[in-house]
């Protein structure tokens, strides 16, 4: 029973893990409530589903140059050093909305550029911090730390969305920016706490040699390559966070609070299917569990598309976030498994490209289909395109299907002794 739920070993065990967990934490929260309230002032002040998608098209550039070239960095240099100064950068990003929500009259471009600006140096933050993992936990704990992170990410995107749609009606835009940058002082806190965090052998040299040598590894790592593919997929087609206040507000009669629980739902389904991971690392086939949780996730948009009750909107986006946060776990162990120390940090700020980058085409994709067909329409013509574009990459990369832990891909033959193999062990009471 215990293998059910999230293993905490990882935060008893290994101090320094804890602190970056509790950084990321606090930080998440308070850039959850600034994505809520940003998206929301936008549409207040423009009434336009198509300008709240723009925000996060506008985020994309700045996002991959950010993370690509921040993956070079955090091989390069010393990684602690580069979370101080992203949590410095974002702070400044969200201090000019706070300036810009006290003026009389707010400015849309300053959301766009602010935005843009918080985007491009989270794409430096986040290889920097991820690959900071594997010099904090040792491998015996690595599927568990992952799990444990992308749990923090899941309780971020409740508690600060949830908050942000009561906190907006109470004490306004300004304020609720300002918690934004109080999070990242804590966090900046949390950085300065760290051990120096240098990669081995004193780090790979920066250039466009090594950005080069990370995408000839993913070109070579087919499987790799199609998790990033299926989640791209998952988000272009099936993120639908663009019309929540155009939902919120219209389909469902609310305000301020109903758009907050529309981007909470998410999140709470993410972090209760992140309370039961503690099965994950015992799953051979990841590869697969990523295709199968991809469908649930389409599945799920597709039909909250298409039921108007708010109620059960709600359980269907949890259900999609409880399977993405399921799929995150087996992705993210396939990246670990599959990507040697000296190339972590580039393949990171690859994966948190796609993984970011991800849902602001998504925006942008949800913010056209709502002008040309309505919210509805955008919403279940994604969920319904997400399902057909899991089958048409199983079709051309079956690797991701015949996926086993180990990193092996099995022919037909192998997977059968593979199956037969793991059914044995079960049976004498060993994991598989």
């Amino acid at each position: 029973m215990t293998r059910l739920f999230a293993d905490i070993t990882p935060l008893r065990k290994h101090r320094q893990f804890r602190r970056l967990w509790v950084g990321q934490l606090v930080s998440g929260m308070g850039s959850q409530l600034t994505i809520v309230a940003v998206s929301y002032q936008a549409y207040r002040l423009t009434h336009s589903t198509l300008v709240v998608g723009l925000i996060g098209v506008s985020q994309l550039v700045p996002l991959l140059t950010g993370a690509i070239w921040g993956g070079s960095l955090a091989d390069a240099k010393d990684r602690r050093k580069i979370l101080i100064f992203t949590q410095v950068a974002m702070a400044m990003a969200s201090a000019g909305l706070v300036v810009n929500a006290a003026l009389s009259h707010p400015q849309v471009w300053v959301l766009f550029v602010c935005s843009a600006a918080a985007a491009g140096f989270q794409g430096m933050d986040w290889p920097a911090r991820r690959a900071a993992l594997p010099m904090l936990v040792p491998n015996e704990d690595m599927t568990n730390a992952i799990a444990l992170q992308t749990m923090v990410q899941q309780i971020a995107l409740v508690v600060g969305p949830a908050l942000a749609g009561v906190s907006i009606a109470a004490i306004g835009f300004s304020a609720v920016f300002g918690i934004d940058v109080a999070t990242f002082g804590v966090a900046f806190v949390v950085a300065i706490l760290l051990p120096a965090l240098v990669p081995g052998g004193g780090g790979t040299p920066m250039g466009l040699r090594s950005m080069r040598d990370g995408f000839r590894h993913l070109r070579g790592q087919k499987l790799l390559a199609s998790t990033y593919l299926i989640d791209l997929n998952a988000m272009i087609f099936g993120m639908p966070r663009a019309v929540f206040p155009a939902l919120g507000t219209e389909l469902f009669g609310g305000g301020a609070g109903v758009v907050g629980l529309l981007y909470a739902a998410p999140g709470a389904g993410a972090l209760l299917g992140s309370l039961f991971t503690g099965w994950c690392s015992h799953v051979r086939h990841q590869g697969r569990a990523i295709a199968v949780c991809v469908v649930v996730w389409g599945t799920a948009i597709a039909l909250f598309g298409v039921i108007p009750v708010l109620w059960i909107g709600l359980a269907l986006l949890a259900l999609a976030g409880a399977a993405d946060v399921i799929s995150a776990v087996f992705r993210q162990a396939v990246q670990q498994r599959t990507v040697p120390e000296h190339l972590q940090g580039r393949l990171s700020g690859t994966f948190f490209a796609v993984v970011a980058g991800g849902p602001r085409l998504g925006d942008a994709e949800t913010g056209v289909v709502a002008e040309l067909g309505g919210p509805q329409f955008a919403v279940w013509s994604g969920g319904l395109a997400c399902v057909i574009g899991v089958a048409v990459i199983l079709w051309r990369v079956p690797a991701l299907w015949r996926d086993v832990g180990g990193g092996q891909v099995l022919t037909r033959e192998q997977e059968t002794e593979a199956v037969a193999q793991a059914t044995a062990e079960l049976s004498e009471g060993e994991p598989t």
